[in-house]
């Protein structure tokens, strides 16, 4: 029988937005991020809740830990910052290190489709008090033999007593589904179990094909 889960990890955590959630509910957790800024951020909420600090920084295509963890995730296309197949296919081998056998990596990933258009533009906000978020992104450039595909991306942010703009460009890897499949085998520490939209409803797996987009990869770590 598959145990309940009670460590959690997450790859690429930022200021750990969803970490604190998840401690907020009994689990243990524990996450990575490259920026040290976000993860004294993440750090500095633990210990104002009194919280176990246990963010660190590192790479997560090249990283240990000493423990190893029930389940991990990373549902918000943060891989496809590694842009090169030998640092994709080094985070699968890292987190099949950390996640022990049996258990689950969520791994949530924008494809690219090869029978259909894919999406140019996506907008989302968000809103919490006073504050309100509207972020645009939009395709820059898609290069289909580098696989590199750049995204224009816009912040708009308002409060009662100003507003202002951010706007950045994102840097990510392609995959088309073929490619996904070919990566998690080659890592040889995976098996794909179940694939779901980004809805996250239980209820409803989907079936990945040539159209497919957006996919959330239920990986369980093989045994060793």
């Amino acid at each position: 029988m598959q145990r309940a889960p009670k460590r959690l990890f997450e790859p690429a955590c930022g200021t750990g937005r969803l970490l604190y959630a998840l401690v907020k509910k009994g689990f243990r957790v524990d996450g990575l991020d490259l920026n040290p800024k976000a993860v004294e951020f993440c750090n500095a909420r633990f210990r104002r809740h009194g919280v176990r600090e246990s963010a660190f920084v590192a790479d997560m295509s090249d990283f240990k830990t000493k423990w190893k963890c029930d389940l991990a995730f990373n549902t918000i296309n943060s891989f496809r910052h590694l842009c090169s197949e030998r640092e994709a296919r080094g985070h699968l081998q890292c987190m099949g290190e950390v996640v022990r056998p049996g258990g689950l990596y969520l791994l949530g990933v924008h494809l690219t489709p090869t029978t259909v258009a894919p999406s140019e533009t996506e907008s989302w906000s968000a809103r919490r008090g006073h504050l309100a978020i509207s972020t645009h992104m939009w395709t820059n450039e898609r290069n289909t033999e580098s696989r590199i595909e750049r995204f224009g991306i816009r912040f708009d942010i308002h409060s009662p007593s100003h507003s202002f703009r951010i706007t950045d460009e994102l840097v990510l890897r392609s995959y088309t589904p073929k490619q996904m499949n070919r990566l998690i085998q080659s890592s040889k520490c995976w098996e794909v179990v179940a694939t779901y939209d980004f809805g996250y409803d239980v209820e409803h797996p989907i079936e990945v094909d040539a159209s497919t987009e957006d996919v959330v990869y239920v990986l369980r770590r093989k045994p060793e």
